[in-house]
């Protein structure tokens, strides 16, 4: 890992033009519009008064897998997603010119043999006002890169779940094919599609991004505290544990507390925590 040149990154910065098409192939990534005669659901799926899910803002002026870029020096096949933060300043449109600006934070030295984190941000920002969207951030746990002489700093303490049983339940199938609806929303990862490619990493078959999982929570926290009412969902953090494969069936269990939704998902086949310590917080 070359912590000076990370440190560093010059991000370029992405502007993207977004469209009603994106976001009903974002929608249609997470499941949404199952049954089609939900009009709820059908809301984020049909141009006729289409909404934006919130989680949207994740893929939104994305810098690519930059990580791989060899300038970095971090052995990217060693790379999981460790934690995703997202605070909504405005409801995201469904269309129009968005621009993304990312930075790293800050890169924390775990140690020689237990890795580093690095931590960065986007702003997402709508081009013709000037407007930010949302902030965007995430952790990237670089698995063989510790020991470089870094600072051990902490990153931002996880949510705490109530010691009680939850609120709600939601259950959410998953498709077979999820990751490759999916992946069409800017991810192209092959982890994510090529079996070969799979396997190579450790798993038995492809495995759904981290961030389709992310989207999973925000789909069920819309169902089942928030009516499906996207403007009131203005941030969204969790931790990721481990995998989803396409196909499983994801169990959310839901805290309602101070205003705001804690949560973890399950996969109850694999008896497997895939999300934990998660919050989202309403308007």
């Amino acid at each position: 890992m070359d912590f000076d040149a990370l440190s560093n990154w010059d991000f370029e910065e992405i502007e993207q033009t977004l469209t009603e098409r994106d976001t009903i192939l974002y929608a249609l990534g997470l499941g949404f519009g199952e049954d089609p005669t939900d009009k709820k659901e059908l809301a984020y799926v049909y141009e006729d008064g289409l909404k934006a899910v919130p989680a949207m803002a994740v893929t939104l002026g994305y810098p690519g897998f930059w990580l791989r870029d060899p300038k970095t020096g971090v052995n990217w096949q060693q790379v999981l997603h460790g934690e995703q933060w997202l605070d909504i300043y405005k409801p995201l449109p469904t269309h129009g010119r968005i621009v993304g600006r990312s930075k790293i934070d800050f890169i924390a030295d775990k140690g020689e043999g237990k890795g580093a984190v690095i931590y960065q941000s986007r702003d997402i920002i709508d081009a013709d006002s000037g407007e930010k969207l949302a902030r965007v951030a995430m952790s990237a746990f670089c698995r063989g890169d510790g020991g470089f002489g870094g600072e051990n700093q902490a990153g931002p303490a996880p949510a705490v779940l109530p010691d009680r049983a939850p609120d709600h339940i939601c259950d959410i199938d998953t498709l077979p094919r999820q990751a490759l609806i999916y992946r069409l929303s800017g991810d192209f990862n092959p982890l994510h599609a090529d079996p070969d490619v799979a396997r190579s990493a450790g798993f038995d078959r492809p495995i759904l991004h981290g961030l389709a999982t992310y989207g999973l929570a925000a789909r069920a926290i819309l169902k089942s505290v928030l009516d499906y009412d996207a403007a009131r969902l203005v941030g969204l953090d969790v931790r990721f544990s481990a995998p989803v494969y396409p196909g499983e069936t994801v169990r959310f269990e839901i805290w309602e507390e101070d205003g705001e939704a804690r949560f973890r998902a399950s996969v109850p086949a694999r008896d497997v925590v895939v999300l934990n310590n998660g919050v989202a917080r309403f308007a």
